[in-house]
């Protein structure tokens, strides 16, 4: 609601209001929201449930009351409970022996309205009420386009927040995009002025209403299959062979960050994790709080963008620069806030990482493994009256060259005799450690595993060559999914 604390402390300044009498203040004022609420909850004919634990699944209740009310619109039902929250408060300094505004953890009662808004579909609004009053609002991409596509009488069914089908995939992808060019900080301000009594009062104070910030952003691209069945044909193997080619190195590379400079990364984690859910597998990369993932969602394979640390990315801004006396409107790239005005950057953002993840992506074989290649590289091969010997698949070295080559950097944007003897050798600036790459690559690329890029001194992997390399690595690291 308010910007700092010093707002705060104006805001009880123009309610003529004393440190001292603080408490007093801003109970009658809790105690005022919470009729409010109270008399706005029965006016819409809907009950208040009290959740006596945290632990309570609140997606449940409101979906059992969905069911037995499916054309409700509106507000569909409100649940309070008792919560940990950020609140204003006064207290003493005994060095200074005065009172002093600050904040602190406590508890207090919260309410959750639970709307099915004409806008936004299944949504809800959760408001703390005690100063100064925070809200959090929820609203769900898939629910918003629902709507967008029921005005424009394109025909879908959902499956579990999924679109299982879409009449016209070509025109839902221009409304979905569409979604950014509204002002939602509009609509969120026409939801919360119906539940906080306070609110035009502060707006005439400060000329504004809430802050609006992005708490989490979730970002989803979704690749819709005929039915599970064909998703399932391959997702397994996917999946299995997805944890076992990208590295570390890959997983920094999602998130736009050079990998030349990964041994510059000392704070947080990258971490790589499979689970298996009861719908499928998931498989999640993750660095400082924020994450890819990809799993499978009814016949739709789900690849997900989940943004908590802004922070860790730039959005360009401008700047006034009066160094020289004159304003000068410089842009910068600084990195990015939680503002909602950064809501196109958080797009463009996930949008930037799932391509380079699909991109990514090793190619699989769903059939079988390819025996009658990995036996034809094992063989000698003859190019150009010139001999290559077999390559032992089974051999260390030959596995860390398979493991290296096979990295998501490289089938982006290729890889040079130097990237590899780099990270294979310890004396990688030995000229017999080059002679021996440039053979190794050689063979790689006489038995049809690489190409060399046209012009240049870098090589890409074929697609037999990915194929038959994640084979090898996945039946010679461990079993794998059952």
């Amino acid at each position: 609601m308010f910007n700092n604390l010093a707002e705060q402390v104006y805001y009880l300044i123009q309610n003529n209001v004393k440190l001292k009498d603080f408490d007093k203040f801003a109970s009658e004022q809790t105690e005022e929201l919470c009729k409010h609420i109270d008399s706005y909850i029965e006016e819409n004919n809907v009950e208040t449930i009290y959740l006596n634990s945290g632990k309570t699944d609140k997606n449940e209740i409101v979906i059992n009351i969905m069911k037995n009310n499916p054309n409700k619109k509106g507000l569909i039902t409100t649940l309070s409970s008792i919560e940990l929250c950020n609140t204003m408060t006064v207290k003493p300094n005994h060095e200074t022996k005065k009172l002093e505004v600050t904040s602190r953890p406590t508890k207090c009662k919260h309410y959750y309205f639970y709307f099915n808004d004409e806008e936004f579909g299944l949504m809800f609004l959760k408001i703390q009420t005690w100063f100064p009053y925070n809200v959090q609002i929820y609203i769900n991409g898939r629910e918003y386009l629902s709507k967008l596509l029921d005005k424009n009488n394109i025909k879908y069914e959902m499956y579990n927040n999924s679109f299982s089908y879409i009449e016209d995939f070509e025109k839902s992808q221009k409304l979905a995009d569409s979604i950014l060019n509204k002002k939602i900080s509009d609509s969120f301000d026409g939801l919360v002025e119906k539940i906080n009594i306070h609110l035009p009062k502060i707006r005439n104070i400060f000329n504004h209403s809430y802050y609006w910030c992005i708490d989490q952003c979730e970002f989803a691209t979704d690749i819709n299959f005929k039915s599970r069945e064909d998703l399932s044909l391959f997702y397994k193997t996917l999946v299995e062979t997805t944890y076992f080619t990208f590295s570390s190195e890959d997983i920094y590379s999602f998130f736009g960050r050079d990998v030349n400079y990964i041994h510059t990364f000392k704070k947080g984690d990258i971490v790589s994790n499979l689970r298996n859910r009861y719908q499928g597998y998931r498989i999640k990369f993750k660095i400082n709080n924020n994450q890819i993932k990809m799993y499978d969602k009814g016949n739709n394979l789900r690849i997900e963008v989940t943004i908590n640390n802004p922070k860790d990315f730039k959005v360009l801004k401008t700047k006034e620069n009066d160094e020289t006396g004159e304003i000068v409107e410089t842009k910068q790239w600084v990195p990015m806030g939680k503002s909602i005005a950064n809501l196109y950057r958080y797009v463009e953002i996930s949008k930037n990482i799932i391509k380079r993840y699909i991109e990514a992506l090793p190619d699989i074989n769903i059939d079988e493994v390819p025996l009658k290649e990995i036996e034809r590289i094992s063989k000698r091969a003859e190019i150009n009256n010139k001999v290559y010997s077999g390559i032992n698949i089974l051999s260390e070295q030959n596995l860390k060259i398979f493991s290296e080559i096979s990295k998501g950097e490289y089938l982006i944007n290729s890889f040079t005799n130097k990237m590899i003897r780099k990270n294979i050798f310890e004396n990688s600036e030995d000229k017999k450690t080059i002679n021996k790459t440039t053979r190794l690559l050689s063979k790689l690329k006489a038995h049809g595993l690489i190409k060399k890029v046209a012009n240049k001194n870098k090589y890409y992997l074929t697609t037999s060559g990915r194929k038959i390399i994640n084979s090898i690595l996945i039946y010679t690291k461990k079993t794998l999914l059952t």
